[in-house]
């Protein structure tokens, strides 16, 4: 997964509002950050009476603290974090980037 100190992009800043509540800073869709730490963590909100239905590895970020998951404070407390699935490394977004780029026809340019 990823390392810490690696940068990464965030892909999906897609969060349930039932979640969104729950975290004082959340990432933005473009945005670059550093990674802090990599650790399994919770994965898929299903709903209030049902919660969390998985596990998946989260991201916590240097440039984001939020506080401590609800779930853990009667065992093992952590910060809450982001799915893993949400970012990918800066290098491999740039690259991406390029590629898109590259397919682009100029404005006023005939096809």
């Amino acid at each position: 997964m990823f390392e810490p100190g690696e940068k990464v992009v965030c892909v999906d800043d897609r969060i349930h509002p039932e979640v969104a509540c729950l975290y004082s800073a959340l990432p933005k869709k473009g945005d670059t950050y550093t990674v802090r730490e990599c650790e399994p963590g919770r994965a898929k909100w299903v709903s209030a009476q049902k919660g969390w239905d998985s596990v998946d590895m989260k991201v916590l970020l240097v440039e984001l603290v939020n506080p401590v998951d609800p779930s853990t404070l009667l065992g093992c407390p952590s910060e809450l974090g982001f799915a893993a699935r949400r970012f990918v490394p800066l290098e491999e977004f740039t690259q991406t980037e390029e590629v898109e780029n590259e397919n682009l026809i100029p404005a006023g340019a005939e096809r």
